[in-house]
């Protein structure tokens, strides 16, 4: 069954094939490790393991790179400002190495959380210096890139169809740009990117520096995905992907570098994610208005709560944030795990009401016809409650296929332990039954409050009273 991804480069969905039989190569921009993710940010994350599970469901091998930004990182894209892990290691009086490290272990630390697989090589931008000169040396060679008494830049007048990507035209690159030309007015065009910054001007105290052969100085933000990328995927590779944010400016600036510099395309497909939009406006630090996964925890909300909510709409559609719409995922997210543990306990395991070989094989082809098409995860969430809610199926086959199907969306499912329930509780319970069918709601009612006082919930339904452990008692 093919898989058909949305590749930003071409504006249209297509069928995906990989350059190397059933071997991937996908390529994930990083975070710039000067502060926590946001639940913005960690969206994007989400949104590349679907992506990676699904290719993996498929039967392809993966092979998964992500950078870590920790230099370079401007506070304006425009390549103007602070570089922002020098700026919060002055706020917080430590070492741009401490800030670094420590908000790399925040990261991995969330997605870890999230149920994130942790991409198989992720490389800092300033473990690859030497490979990052390389290029910018290609690069000059070349003629694509110049050099000025404060930087490197490409020259994009140089490169031919510079905003393929973006489709964004020259004259709003230039508008966006225009306090640099007051920066260095040594650059042939405003939307010319540094490569490398020299140790001049407001960079001269830089801590962060390197040798060149422009002398002491360190890489921009765009060269170091272009390096870490060649380096280890080769080029082309199959998939690169990121934030919607990442496509005007930084991937437009690696295409530019990286086809430069080799004289072949970067990535076969881009891929990228919508904002997560809260008060109507994109969630950014910029903004100070982001919520951290810290946050919801605070809040009492199981990290994967987020994710389900993440799953219930397309990546490429904006997601608006409310605490309301958190609390829905967290009871959906509930009752799934509470239909998980009755499906494990159940003794129904077979079905003769209908050929369950044949409906199994119903639901999963339904499945993969989701998420092979751009990644469906609201049609495919939905065809779970399908699944749960089916008196076509028995409870073995039912439960077979959430697990089978949560190999994609990551919630963890097949790590959900049924309660035992000590026959203590159950006495309680039998006898609680019997003051009910009496009427003597009083009695009943005094030993409902019991059974909560131990540590268990329990709810009365048509077919007999149901148990569930206390969550305020684990």
């Amino acid at each position: 069954m093919a898989i058909k991804l949305y590749n930003t480069l071409t504006r249209k969905k297509q069928i995906f094939k990989p350059l190397r039989d059933k071997r991937v190569g996908l390529y994930t921009c990083g975070p710039t490790v000067y502060n926590y993710a946001h639940i913005g940010n960690l969206r994007t994350y989400v949104f590349a393991d679907v992506l990676q599970k699904t290719l993996e469901y498929n039967g392809y091998e993966v092979k998964r790179v992500m950078n870590i930004t920790d230099v370079g990182h401007l506070t304006s894209d425009a390549d103007t400002g602070e570089d922002k892990i020098e700026l919060e290691s002055k706020k917080e009086k430590k070492s741009v190495w401490e800030i670094a490290k420590f908000y790399t272990g925040a990261f991995l630390n969330d997605i870890k959380e999230l149920n994130i697989k942790k991409p198989e090589t992720i490389v800092p931008a300033t473990k690859i210096v030497v490979d990052q000169i390389k290029i910018i040396k290609i690069l000059i060679g070349k003629k694509y890139a110049y050099e000025t008494s404060k930087a490197i830049y490409f020259d994009v007048a140089k490169f031919k169809n510079y905003n393929k990507l973006s489709r964004q035209p020259m004259h709003q690159k230039i508008t966006a740009a225009r306090e640099e030309v007051i920066k260095d007015p040594e650059k042939k065009h405003p939307a010319d990117f540094s490569l490398w910054f020299k140790l001049a001007g407001r960079y001269k105290n830089h801590s962060m520096r390197w040798p060149s052969p422009w002398g002491l100085g360190f890489p921009g933000w765009h060269i170091e995905c272009s390096a870490i990328s060649t380096k280890y995927l080769g080029q082309p590779f199959d998939i690169h992907t990121g934030g919607v944010d990442h496509i005007g400016t930084h991937h437009t600036n690696e295409i530019a570098q990286s086809e430069a510099a080799f004289g072949k395309p970067l990535a076969k497909f881009w891929l990228h994610s919508e904002f997560l939009i809260i008060d109507q406006n994109k969630m950014s630090k910029s903004e100070k208005n982001f919520i951290t996964l810290d946050t919801l925890k605070r809040r009492n909300f199981d990290p994967l709560v987020f994710r389900y909510l993440v799953l219930t709409a397309h990546y490429r559609s904006k997601l608006n944030f409310t605490w309301e719409s958190l609390e829905a995922a967290q009871n959906a997210l509930d009752n799934l795990r509470e239909a998980i543990k009755n499906l494990k306990t159940a003794t129904q395991h077979t079905n003769k009401l209908e050929n369950v070989r044949v409906l199994r094989k119903r639901f999963i082809e339904e499945f993969k016809n989701y998420i092979n098409d751009d990644l469906e995860t609201p049609r495919a969430l939905a065809l779970l409650w399908n699944i749960v809610k089916s008196k076509k199926l028995d409870s073995k086959t039912k439960y077979a296929l959430l697990i089978d199907f949560d190999k994609v969306l990551g919630l963890n499912l097949a790590k959900i332990k049924s309660e035992k329930i000590p026959a203590a509780i159950l006495k309680i319970v039998k006898d609680r039954e019997k003051y009910r069918k009496e009427k003597n709601f009083k009695k009943s009612d005094e030993l409902r409050k019991k059974i909560e006082s131990l540590g268990w919930l329990i709810e009365d339904t048509p077919r007999g009273p149901k148990l569930k452990g206390n969550l305020s008692h684990t």
